[in-house]
């Protein structure tokens, strides 16, 4: 059994940075590729950013250059620094593994760019 908790959310302006991170609880996480995912007001969620357990990474085409998904396989969590934030990247913010497992969806975390 995996649980998700993610956090780092909040309100930021554009151009502004955040960094997630997603802490894991269960013993089989360096195991699974991860992912984070989001999802707007009205649109499917998507992945954004994926990382193998070997640390192999793919993107979004709309946010290659500004995200960067990591992990820590020690301390059971994988991050994504946000940066250079853009309005159209307001979201709920999800991990989860690649691909998702239904039952391993959390709260997610809200992310908002507005100035």
């Amino acid at each position: 059994q995996v649980q998700l908790v993610e956090s780092g959310g909040g309100l930021v302006q554009p151009g502004g940075s955040l960094r997630l991170s997603c802490a894991a609880f269960g013993s089989i996480f360096r195991l699974f590729a991860m992912g984070w995912y989001r999802q707007a007001p009205g649109k499917q969620r998507e992945l954004v950013a994926g990382i193998t357990s070997g640390g192999s990474t793919k993107y979004l085409d709309s946010v290659k250059g500004r995200f960067t998904i990591s992990r820590d396989n020690a301390k059971n969590t994988v991050y994504l620094q946000m940066n250079s934030l853009k309005p159209e990247d307001t979201a709920v913010y999800y991990c989860n593994s690649d691909p998702p497992r239904p039952l391993y969806w959390g709260q997610g975390t809200q992310v908002t760019v507005s100035s």
